[in-house]
Order: structure tokens, then sequence, then C-alpha cells
């Protein structure tokens, strides 16, 4: 239905990948290689799904992800996914590149729904700092400081669009960017490569709101974001738009836990985790393995695609639905009692790659018998 009402631009920028789009594909394939251990005769009829992320609960443990220009889905943007959280009790992230302004998204907030801001750190950080103070006083409790992209992805199906909308979050865009590269390169020319560790402090006297760093990708980084004072981390690979053949973040997740274990932080940073999670068995498998709750892109642009809010409001159901039946089906009432003996993660670690023809050897050698 999405696929049908985006326009070609639009559906190339949303739905690409880096490069041969492996990890696009493994970051849902890998939650195929866990494992559920259903149990039985176990009293199930009152389910609460409801958990606390930063001590603001929500119905059940899905943040609607950062992802950037909603118009491109529809026109009322990212109000859809503001409405479709507060009929969900839910938090959504707002995002650098937003098609709205975070002044504009959290107008239509419902009374004591709740927000968080994503930052793509600029180059100019007095352009950076604006930002951050314009989301806090719209009431935004948590900045998500996206690390995983100091240079964009090659998001081949994007690129050789050439399209370019606008995103107004972000103040003042320069718009001498290259144009043919894609939407993705064009918007993120202003994102500062040069982001390091060191900074996470000046963020954190800059606000007072909780720093999340997001684009974790191994249990090193995780533990130095512990170390430097984050409050979570997102264990994430952008949604398979940066390096392919990264790991997806629910392979990856398990290590992480054993790392902050190991130096004192488990319990002490929210840990989260995004990529892949398309029904709610795979947010019960990220719950089990140690996220605190999940974040959920795409579905939420396809679904406001096709039917804006309405659409938002219910795949969110849908989610929700799905999740509750695999507490139940898993023995379990409350999300709290979700641990690792509830999946089996034997296979996790074995990649079956379906990789890309290359034609080189065919084509492009010839060997010196035949010169």
């Amino acid at each position: 239905v999405a696929k049908n009402c985006l326009s070609a631009p639009a559906y190339a920028y949303i739905s690409s990948g880096s490069d041969d789009e492996v990890t696009l594909r493994e970051n849902h394939s890998a939650f195929g290689r866990i494992w559920l251990k259903p149990r039985v005769m176990v009293n199930v009829r009152d389910i609460d799904m409801s958990t606390e992320v930063f001590g603001y609960k929500m119905s059940f443990p899905v943040l609607i992800a950062p992802t950037a220009l909603a118009k491109l889905a529809h026109p009322d943007g990212e109000k859809c996914y503001c409405i479709g959280a507060g009929n969900h009790e839910i938090i959504q992230i707002v995002p650098t590149l937003g098609s709205l302004t975070v002044e504009e998204i959290t107008a239509v907030r419902q009374p004591n729904q709740i927000h968080f801001m994503q930052l793509y750190v600029n180059t100019d950080r007095k352009k950076t700092e604006s930002l951050v103070k314009r989301a806090e006083k719209c009431g935004c409790k948590a900045l998500f400081i996206t690390v995983d992209a100091p240079q964009m992805g090659r998001r081949e199906k994007d690129m050789r669009m050439k399209y370019v909308p606008q995103a107004t979050n972000q103040e003042d865009h320069d718009q001498k960017g290259n144009r043919g590269g894609g939407t993705a390169n064009y918007l993120s020319s202003f994102i500062d490569p040069a982001l390091n560790w060191s900074d996470v402090e000046g963020f954190k006297k800059m606000t007072n709101m909780k720093i999340v760093i997001k684009g974790i990708q191994c249990a090193e980084d995780a533990v130095l974001a512990y170390k430097h004072g984050a409050h979570g981390i997102v264990v994430s690979n952008h949604g398979g738009r940066q390096l392919d053949y990264s790991r997806s973040a629910i392979e990856t997740l398990p290590e992480v836990m054993d790392a902050l274990e190991k130096c004192g932080a488990k319990g002490k940073m929210e840990v989260f985790i995004d990529g892949g999670i398309r029904r709610g068995t795979d947010i019960l498998k990220a719950i089990a393995l140690g996220a605190k709750a999940v974040l959920v892109g795409r579905p939420i642009i396809y679904g406001a695609a096709g039917y804006g809010a309405d659409g938002v409001t219910k795949v969110l159901q849908l989610l929700k639905d799905e999740f509750r039946t695999a507490m139940m089906l898993c023995g379990t009432t409350k999300v709290k009692e979700i641990d690792s003996s509830m999946v089996s993660t034997k296979s996790l670690h074995h990649h079956y790659v379906a990789s890309p023809n290359i034609d080189m050897m065919e084509y492009g050698y010839q060997p010196f018998s035949k010169l």
C-alpha cells in the first residue's frame, strides 16, 4: 500500500540501505535466528505491557524512531507520528531533519504526552545549541545524539534519484550542497565529522535533557558511553543505511549487555535498539536480551504513507496486539519478567548472507592463457 502511495524518489529514500543492502536485510533476518521458549500452565489472564523510560510511563516498550522527512510519506508529516504516539501513550523521538519543526510537532501532542529529541551535531555548534534549547523549551525530555554518521553511507537507490526536499529543524540549511548525491547526502552536509567522546560532557552542560548516544555497534563503545556519562544508548546501525556488512543491533545487543554488566554499568543506563523490528515477537526478543525498549521506524512511515495518523495508530496497535500474544504464550504477565531464559540464541551468530552477484571474474578478467 505504502509503495503505491509514495513517489519513486520518496520510496527510494525511505527504503534504501547502503551499498548492496546486506545489513538492511540482515537487520530483520537476525530476529529469525532467535527462537522462543513457550511456557504453559501459567495464569496469563491479566497482561501488563507497560514500561518506563527515564521514569516516563509507556503503554508498551516501543518508541517512534526519529526518521527524517515525514512529509515524503504524508502531507501532515511528523504530526501523524505524534498523534499515533499519543493515541498509544508511547514516546515519539523528534528528528533533526524533520519536515516540520520541533515546535510544530509538539504543538499537537496530547496532555502529558512525552517527546524526546534526536540530534545531528552541526559543525556550527551555535546552531546545534540553538536546536537543543528549542527542543528543551518544547518540553523534550531526552536528547538522542546520532553518532554513527560522520559520513553518510552510499544509499544507491537514493543517490540515483537526486531529489532534495527541505528539512526545517536544521536552521539555515546550506543550499549549496551537491544535489547529485541524493537526498541523504545533500541534507547531511552540515553534520560534524569531528564529533567525539569529549563532546558528551559539553552536551550534559548544555541541557538538562537526558543524553542518549544513538548508533552504538560494539561492546567497547557501549562501555565508553557509560564512562563518559551518557544516560542511555541506542544499539543501532542506522537502519542498515551506513556501513554495509555491519552486524544487526539484535546480534550486538547481548555482547553490549555483558560488557555493561562487567563494568558495573548494567541498570545504570537505559539501553534501546532499533533496526528490523517488524513483529511483536521481535519486541519480546529484544527485551529478553536486555533492551529497555525498541525504536520502530519504517513501519511507522509506511503506515503514515497509506493512511496518515490512522495508519500510524493501526501499525502500533498491530505491534501491541502481537506483543501481548507473545507475552501470554511465553508465560509472562509483566515486561520486567521478560528475560533471556525465554529465548534461544544458539543460531544468532550464524550468518547466511545472500551475497550480491559479482561478475568481475566472468566479465572483467581474462586468464593469461587466453590473452
